[in-house]
């Protein structure tokens, strides 16, 4: 059983910047696939990045053109969403997601575990 907590989420400007984390409970975490999904008002949720538990990242390539950084730390349990050059498209309630085994995928049903989302807003 894994527990995910997300934090970092806020009201930025466009053009800002934030960090994302998602701390996990759980002696395997380092075992885990870890992603960051997102869902806007009125839309499905989306893939955003994805990490490996060797650490390869998987972005989402429509939106993230470079601008968001996924990246983990195993000891700390613990995976970052850096956020740079937000836009007020951006705005959107961020969840961490994690899945036993496999590689990072854009599908949900994939991740058996969810946090409870971290709101990031972004005023245009």
């Amino acid at each position: 059983q894994v527990q995910l907590v997300e934090s970092g989420g806020g009201l930025v400007q466009a053009g800002g910047s934030l960090r994302l984390s998602c701390a996990a409970s759980g002696r395997t975490f380092s075992s885990y696939t870890m992603g960051w999904f997102r869902q806007a008002p009125g839309k499905e949720r989306e893939f955003v990045a994805g990490i490996s538990w060797s650490g390869g990242p998987t972005y989402n390539s429509d939106f993230v053109k470079g601008r968001f950084t996924i990246s983990r730390d195993n000891a700390k349990n613990t995976v970052y969403l850096q956020m740079n050059s937000l836009k007020a498209e951006d705005t959107a309630i961020y969840y961490c997601a994690a899945r036993a085994v496999g590689i990072p995928t854009i599908r949900t049903d994939d991740y058996a575990y969810w946090g409870q989302g971290t709101q990031v807003t972004v005023s245009s």
